[in-house]
């Protein structure tokens, strides 16, 4: 694998585009049982706030060395006011559009000796109203970019993706996109597109050999007029498709503490290394090592240009 490009890095742009939400952690010690019901009370000792979704896509390509600019939805509550706050610190450009009628989405996680017990979903469909200002906001946005990025939660913000890949090839951008559910034919001519192994599944079926999957992925990618297909497999690695042909690369051994926002570091990674001129093989191997090194980690985390190079 070659150098660490931490130059060509540092004048790279990309743009986020995606659903934007708020992990929050309560972490406390649990010594008793509830005497009202069968469940551990969790005394609370920590509390902590950070960065989800796309917005962890976006704090992990600033740690890396790259400029970030961030464009979600928001509501107008306390949540996004923390969204902000943490933006600011991580130095994401944030393009946040606030609605009301569209709280912020938000994931509450309660952990006893950190362990999760408990995790309480706040989320909500945005307005077709606050889909179209976020495309006017993207079109604004591109033609200051190299790169752009759209991660899909499912949670809404990306409803109108078609339109944003459209938008972005018109600037011939490379668009890396993070998919949600079986329907991939809203992803049509993005550049890449990074399933996970149960996504691809859903998406292609089941394989039964290396020989199947490189069949099924190779003919979605065609079908999507994909220039690039990564399946993340977790303990089995990574695999790339393009018209080159396939190639894999092991997964780093490390001892996996939390998988939580690993898809956005690997993700996020690919995006910087694009940014920066590298191939897909490189890129992929660059993206596989950090997510080997954020996995060691509790929660949504990122790795660093440091602890990358």
């Amino acid at each position: 694998m070659s150098a660490f490009p931490k130059d060509a890095i540092a004048g790279a742009r990309v743009l986020v585009v995606g659903d934007v939400m708020l992990d929050r952690y309560w972490f406390g010690e649990v010594e008793r049982l509830s005497p009202e019901a069968p469940v551990p009370v969790v005394r609370v000792v920590k509390r902590e706030d950070r960065l989800g979704g796309a917005a962890n896509v976006a704090r992990n390509i600033v740690a890396l060395g790259a400029h970030a600019t961030l464009v979600g939805l928001v509501g107008q509550d306390e949540a996004a006011q923390c969204v902000r706050e943490l933006l600011a610190e991580a130095s994401v450009e944030a393009h946040l559009l606030a609605d009301y009628a569209h709280p912020t989405t938000l994931k509450m996680r309660v952990l006893g000796r950190q362990q999760q017990l408990l995790r309480i979903d706040f989320e909500e469909k945005p307005t077709q109203a606050l889909l179209e200002s976020l495309g006017a906001q993207v079109e604004k946005l591109l033609a200051a970019h190299d790169v752009v990025v759209l991660s899909d939660y499912a949670k809404g913000a990306l409803a109108q993706v078609e339109q944003l890949i459209a938008l972005a090839r018109k600037k011939g951008l490379p668009i890396l996109v993070d998919p949600k559910g079986t329907d991939y034919q809203r992803y049509r001519g993005a550049t890449l597109v990074t399933p996970n192994r149960s996504e691809m599944q859903q998406a292609a079926g089941v394989w039964s050999s290396e020989e199947s999957l490189t069949e099924r992925a190779q003919g979605l990618r065609q079908e999507l007029s994909l220039e690039a297909l990564l399946v993340t497999r977790s303990e089995q690695g990574m695999t790339l498709f393009t018209e080159d042909g396939r190639e894999h690369v092991d997964a780093q051994a490390h001892e996996v503490f939390d998988v939580s926002g690993a898809g956005d570091t690997v993700l996020a990674t690919l995006a910087v290394m694009r940014a920066a001129g590298v191939d897909w093989p490189s890129s992929m191997r660059w993206a596989n090592r950090a997510g080997g090194i954020v996995v060691g980690k509790l929660g949504t985390s990122i790795v660093t240009a440091g602890e990358l190079s």
